[in-house]
């Protein structure tokens, strides 16, 4: 595992209970540690968090080469790490547990306050998954996948959603854009509450971590032209690779209006 982003949103959102400054994103690789908390002159911390109920130095985000850990230094309260594309699971690490291993590709770690919580994120990009023709040899000739992609999470079905004009052989259609894959998912189940914000995220995680497409930032007009190149980069290399393929058009909600009746008359 090449190491995590951790992501501190920006403002607050009183429903989902994000804390407020500014944004952050951090990534570490093995062996490194991340700390969080209030904070103070003499107790720096990387991931600031601005509320009266959680500690100076409320926990530690530690790097090890095949997963990350979480220790919480509270001495009184408990810290919720969530899944935040799995059915409701989550963990629950007490005061003072040191070096609790999390699961999760995505996680939301939660820190309750006196009005609601607050909350950051820690993306593990790099799972590693055995190939599946050598789980009955011998391991050390073992090889790991070179795109790491999990089926089940939403970055997937929005990778899915770029990718489908291609795959329905409306090829002179452009890739879509953040607004249309909005509207496109719209009808899923899991994706009620999908926000174009939340689409460019999990855009820029697919192009920076699982497909790893480098680009310089941007500001402006060129940097919506950045994000267009980013996108056409992405359906490019999947396609070229087959790791979408026309099987996976299923996970999509029907399509509805007019695209949705002429696909139905050609079939």
């Amino acid at each position: 595992m090449s190491g995590v982003v951790i992501h501190l949103p920006g403002g607050r959102d009183d429903a989902q209970g994000e804390p407020c400054g500014d944004a952050v994103t951090l990534r570490l690789g093995p062996g490194e540690v991340a700390r969080f908390g209030r904070g103070s002159a003499t107790t720096p911390v990387e991931l600031r968090l601005d509320d009266e109920a959680i500690s100076r130095l409320a926990g530690e985000i530690r790097v090890t080469d095949d997963h990350w850990q979480l220790s919480n230094l509270s001495a009184t309260q408990s810290y919720l790490v969530e899944n935040p594309e799995g059915a409701g699971e989550y963990l629950r690490v007490p005061p003072r547990r040191a070096g609790a291993p999390i699961p999760f590709e995505f996680s939301r770690v939660v820190l309750p306050t006196r009005n609601t919580s607050v909350a950051f994120q820690v993306f593990a990009p790099d799972h590693v998954y055995l190939d599946p023709d050598g789980l009955h040899g011998q391991w050390g000739s073992r090889t790991v996948t070179a795109y790491s992609l999990d089926e089940t999470a939403l970055y997937f079905l929005i990778l899915v959603a770029l990718c489908e004009p291609r795959l329905r052989d409306e090829s002179p259609v452009a890739v879509p854009t953040t607004p249309q894959i909005v509207d496109r998912l719209k009808n899923h189940p899991a994706c009620g509450r999908l926000t174009a914000r939340a689409v460019s995220s999990h855009i820029d995680y697919l192009a920076d971590e699982k497909m790893r497409i480098s680009a310089p930032a941007e500001t402006g007009p060129r940097r919506e032209a950045r994000r267009n190149g980013k996108r056409e980069a992405i359906v490019g290399l999947v396609l070229r690779f087959g790791l979408v393929r026309e099987e996976h058009l299923a996970l999509l909600p029907p399509r509805s209006g007019a695209a949705g009746q002429e696909r139905g008359t050609a079939g």
